[in-house]
Parts: C-alpha cells; sequence; structure tokens
C-alpha cells in the first residue's frame, strides 16, 4: 500500500480519524507522517491537552497565578510548561508540586504511583502491599518531621513484615 499523501513510498503508519460520527482512515510513509503530526501538534498538542486538563473548571484568577511560577533551578514558567507540556528539570517536579499533583490525579485517578501488581496476586497480598507503602510513606514523613522514635518504630514494622514474607 503507498502513501496517500505523496503517492511514492509504503504508508507504514495508519491513522483513523473519527470527525462528526464519520470515519476516514489515512495511510502515510514515514516523512509525510511526520509532517502530518507536526501540523497536528500546532492545531492542538499534548500541551493544550494537559494544559486543559490542569485547569479544568478552574476560575481565570486561579491560572494567572499559576503563570507566575518559576522552577528556581532552570528557570521554566508554569505558563511555559503548559505551553509545551515538558518539565525542563527534576527541580520542576518541586517546583510545580502542587498543580502537577491535581493534574496527575485528574489523569491517572491518583498522584503516587504504587506500581504494577501482577493480575494474579491474591487481594490479601495486595493489600499487605498497599500497607507496606503506607508504613514508608509514614516513615519518609516522620523522618521529614523529625519524629525519629516513630521513625524507627515504623523502619523496624516494616522490616519484620518484609521478613515475614521473604519467608
Amino acid at each position: 500500500m503507498h502513501c496517500d499523501v505523496c503517492g511514492k513510498k509504503k504508508a507504514t503508519v495508519h491513522l483513523t480519524e473519527i470527525v462528526d460520527e464519520q470515519i476516514s482512515e489515512m495511510h502515510l510513509c514515514e516523512s509525510c507522517a511526520r509532517e502530518k503530526s507536526a501540523q497536528m501538534e500546532q492545531q492542538f498538542g499534548l500541551a493544550d491537552l494537559l494544559a486543559g486538563l490542569s485547569d479544568f473548571g478552574k476560575q481565570e484568577k486561579d491560572v494567572q497565578s499559576k503563570v507566575k511560577i518559576r522552577c528556581s533551578s532552570c528557570g521554566l514558567s508554569y505558563e511555559d510548561f503548559r505551553k509545551f507540556g515538558r518539565l525542563g528539570c527534576s527541580e520542576c517536579y518541586d517546583a510545580f508540586k502542587t498543580h502537577l499533583s491535581q493534574l496527575l490525579k485528574k489523569i491517572h485517578g491518583a498522584n503516587q504511583h504504587l506500581g504494577k501488581t501482577p493480575v494474579s496476586v491474591p487481594k490479601a497480598e495486595k493489600q499487605k502491599i498497599e500497607d507496606i507503602q503506607s508504613m514508608k510513606n509514614e516513615l519518609l514523613k516522620a523522618i521529614h518531621l523529625e519524629q525519629f522514635e516513630k521513625a524507627a518504630e515504623l523502619r523496624d514494622k516494616i522490616r519484620e513484615i518484609e521478613k515475614r514474607n521473604e519467608g
């Protein structure tokens, strides 16, 4: 099958567009697909989608206050993140933490990654994994708050549970 745009090269990318319940298929070679991708990015990019999700249901004044936030390390502004859909450095995660947290929760349903659990793992085992993760989060919080006795207790509980699970 040849490319629908240039008609010369072999089509390796196959797009299906659905507009107003009308389905159209497009078969493109790699170079024409890149051009089409660039056009689509200009019209409606990932950054626009992320920006729309991050500000969904917000007042305009809330959006304006976010625009003024900047990463102290790389200088990226929240407005630039919304525009390009990419963070500038690892410090951006801390600089935009509250806004990214809300965005991730809208996209993924949660703002904390717990990893994947195999389907074959029994429900009780999944609960143990979640409990350990919760205890580890409490441990980090206790350390941050300099509650070292509580942190030591949590550390010991986690080690005990993990040792039981190994055996």
